[in-house]
């Protein structure tokens, strides 16, 4: 098949970006990736599991666990940032999501006080589409 077992994908606060990522995900390759959903919180963990993500955990520990083994790493930029997400990304997290040799692609979504130069504003389905269609659809081909 293909050589990318698994996708995490992160998320924090209501889960919102993270469950349209693995929506979109789920309608184009279905059952061929594992999606692991990843939530600084249990509301964004369980938005992720309705969007149909195969497995699913909360918190600081599961994600410091679990991201050195992941594949593929999608979130916003923010889970590489400390203190992110009102403090939701402890140090740690952000740490552990740097750190991992999984592929990271990262949403450009504006953090408190972090201007991302030359990020342009879209909508965020098209930043999604272009994340899976431009960087994320060529590793599984």
């Amino acid at each position: 098949m293909n050589p990318v077992k698994s996708i995490c994908v992160i998320d924090g606060q209501g889960g919102g970006i993270g469950a349209a990522i693995i929506k979109r995900l789920k309608a184009l390759f279905e059952e061929r990736v594992e999606i692991v959903a990843l939530g600084t919180n249990a509301i964004a963990t369980a938005q992720m599991l309705k969007a149909r993500a195969n497995r699913g955990a909360s918190g600081e520990n599961a994600i410091v666990v679990t991201a050195p083994h992941m594949d593929i790493i999608i979130g916003s930029v923010g889970i590489v940032m400390a203190n992110a997400m009102m403090g939701e990304v402890t140090p740690k997290i952000a740490a552990a999501v740097a750190s991992s040799p999984a592929r990271k692609l990262l949403i450009p979504i504006s953090q408190e006080n972090v201007v991302i130069v030359g990020a342009m504003s879209v909508p965020l389905p098209h930043v999604v589409d272009a994340l899976i269609d431009e960087h994320l659809a060529p590793l599984l081909n």
